[in-house]
């Protein structure tokens, strides 16, 4: 199943490509968020792939306005797809923005596939190949989390951080602070280049199933902040409140309690 949907998460993002960097229509969604005509192209592939391959399981994607709510809700197993996550990225032409696809089971996301567009590198895990990462075109090369060092390194913007992770920064005035877009902030977690990555905004389930997946075969958490448990899926709204993923389960007390 999981070069199935490396298969699908990658054909999406060359259909993203095909508008980057050209003139775009940009729409504002509901909360303000932008939508290109490349979300909805990646949404149409990967939502009419996903029905051909596994029609038994059904898909919540970010891009749908007509969910059947009542059978998502009554479904232990669903696919939770961002079709174009960092939107402003893709918008920006920074590259950093990803497709995901995530398999979620009892609240569980179990399957997770993060690709990036740009540079043809891919992020996924499943129960039965552990956590990876290949380059474009290339063979799948195992990732983990690593302990975290004395010197921590923290996924977050110094410049657009919320309240929390200020405070975060402040408390580590010699953490190495590191930044860049979309699911890929999770991916520095998973593969040891990062050990904090703290978000005081919300998010949705399509902005973290599939790195979740990814993050957690590779030996790290992704938590509930400030409670600190697993981040459950399957919300009546699909929203997130504040996250905090980390690469090394013992982190927590240096994190948040006073020495």
């Amino acid at each position: 199943m999981i070069e199935k949907i490396r298969e699908i998460a990658e054909a999406a993002g060359r259909e993203t490509l095909r508008f980057y960097g050209t003139q775009l229509t940009v729409d504002a969604k509901a909360d303000d968020s932008p939508l290109t005509q490349a979300d909805l192209a990646s949404h149409r592939l990967i939502v009419a792939r996903l029905a051909v391959e596994f029609p038994d399981i059904p898909i919540i994607s970010e891009e749908d306005g007509e969910r059947d709510e009542e059978a998502l809700a009554a479904s232990a197993r669903h696919w939770v797809v961002d079709p174009m996550d960092g939107t402003k990225e893709f918008i920006k032409q920074t590259g950093s923005f990803t497709v995901n696809i995530g398999l979620v089971e009892d609240g569980v996301p179990v399957l997770g596939v993060v690709h990036v567009p740009v540079s043809g590198l891919t992020y996924g895990a499943c129960p039965t190949t552990g956590a990876w990462r290949a380059e474009a075109a290339g063979e799948r090369t195992a990732i983990a989390t690593t302990a975290a060092p004395e010197k921590l390194r923290i996924v977050a913007s110094r410049d657009h951080a919320g309240p929390e992770v200020k405070a975060l920064l402040a408390k580590f005035p010699d953490a190495e602070c590191l930044s860049i877009g979309s699911s890929l902030k999770f991916c520095l977690v998973a593969e040891g280049a990062a050990d904090v990555y703290l978000r005081d905004v919300p998010t949705m389930e399509w902005d973290t199933a599939a790195a979740q997946a990814i993050v957690t075969r590779a030996g790290g958490q992704v938590l509930t902040h400030p409670e600190h448990q697993s981040l459950a899926y399957g919300k009546p709204d699909y929203r997130n409140g504040s996250l905090l993923t980390i690469g090394d389960g013992d982190i927590l007390s240096r994190l948040f309690v006073e020495k």
